[in-house]
């Protein structure tokens, strides 16, 4: 793979004791193009803008896919990438249903693995900071025709990041705006899906609130996620999630924390569930705690759910299956405790 390295390390410029998620960026980034039928050879460059046409394809029809996922490092400067395979399996996923070429495990695999490595320096040890990754595949035509686009980039930048939310948020059920639809591509990566989330995110925000509790487009009865998360509920000493379905996005955390649950002896269930349950449980004294699981956030608490005019205050509890699941995941992102799942790889040559 060829390597084109920076000059120079921005990484002693910046404090690492108070970084904006999302905003500051590593050394480097890969590139790959796809045209005439095939992916050519992955190239790792400086981090810098890129030159695109004003007919670029992705800015006009959302041909665009994305994936969000981590890396640790461990008490001996290691690096520990957490479930690359699987974050490899959705983005094609994702790619496949907006008619993009899929990335080949060999350019995905060894391209994250050559980024990450020589950019080390910037995935700190502890418990609040990781180097967040983000590979994406973006339609790069220069044609404004509404149709598939026949070139494409592939990328991967990454980003220092510490905790998403810095304590438990409020949730406000949405019974107007929809995030997905049975028959959409609300179980893929997109990027129109975020899109046209912010605006419902925003009014909800006005109101105090952190997030949105999406419900089914077609009657508003059925819970699907929570913002860019997906969703839990421990209802006595048993914990609800809904099933994943095509207006679902099948979470790499949500499935990092049913494992952990059932080794646990937790009881979960995966189904539809109806916001009017979910309101009986609380009445009844039932509903125990929420909380929220995503790349990004980890694992979430929630202080509070509204429905209209009613709301549930959850107090936060010694025996918190959020805080007792979390801790169990990040034993294993940070090293600490046997991964018995094998969801860690392992990087020690930083040459």
């Amino acid at each position: 793979m060829k390597i084109n390295r920076c000059n120079k390390s921005r990484v002693n410029q910046v404090d690492f004791s108070s970084i904006p998620f999302g905003q500051v960026f590593s050394d480097h980034m890969l590139m790959c193009t796809y045209k005439d039928g095939a992916w050519g050879d992955p190239i790792i460059v400086p981090y810098g803008p890129l030159q695109l046409s004003p007919a670029t394809q992705g800015l006009h029809y959302g041909q665009s896919v994305f994936e969000g996922m981590k890396a640790f490092k461990d008490k001996n400067n290691n690096i520990l990438l957490f479930r690359e395979k699987e974050n490899l399996l959705r983005l094609n996923q994702s790619a496949v249903r907006l008619d993009i070429p899929p990335i080949s495990e060999e350019i995905f695999l060894s391209g994250l693995k050559t980024l990450v490595s020589l950019d080390h320096n910037w995935c700190k040890f502890g418990d609040s900071f990781s180097l967040y990754i983000r590979p994406f595949i973006f339609a790069s035509s220069n044609c404004i025709k509404a149709s598939s686009a026949k070139e494409y980039m592939f990328m991967i930048i990454t980003s220092p990041t510490m905790s998403y939310y810095t304590k438990p948020i409020d949730l406000l059920f949405e019974e107007n705006f929809s995030r997905a639809v049975k028959g959409g591509v609300g179980f893929a990566k997109a990027a129109g899906n975020y899109g046209a989330s912010f605006y419902p995110t925003k009014l909800a925000q006005d109101k105090g609130y952190t997030q949105v509790i999406w419900t089914d487009a077609k009657e508003h009865k059925y819970i699907e996620e929570s913002g860019t998360m997906n969703i839990w509920f421990r209802v006595e000493d048993k914990l609800i999630t809904p099933k994943i379905s095509d207006s679902i996005l099948g979470g790499i955390t949500r499935d990092s924390i049913l494992h952990l649950a059932k080794r646990e002896g937790i009881k979960v269930e995966e189904r539809l569930i109806s916001v009017s349950e979910i309101l009986d449980f609380a009445k009844n004294d039932k509903l125990i705690e929420v909380f929220g699981t995503g790349t990004a956030v980890s694992v979430i608490s929630v202080r509070s759910i509204t429905f209209r005019d009613f709301k549930i205050s959850l107090e936060s509890k010694n025996d918190s299956y959020a805080m007792m699941l979390k801790k169990k995941l990040q034993d294993i992102q940070y090293g600490r405790k046997k991964d018995l799942f094998n969801w860690t790889t392992l990087l020690s040559s930083f040459d």
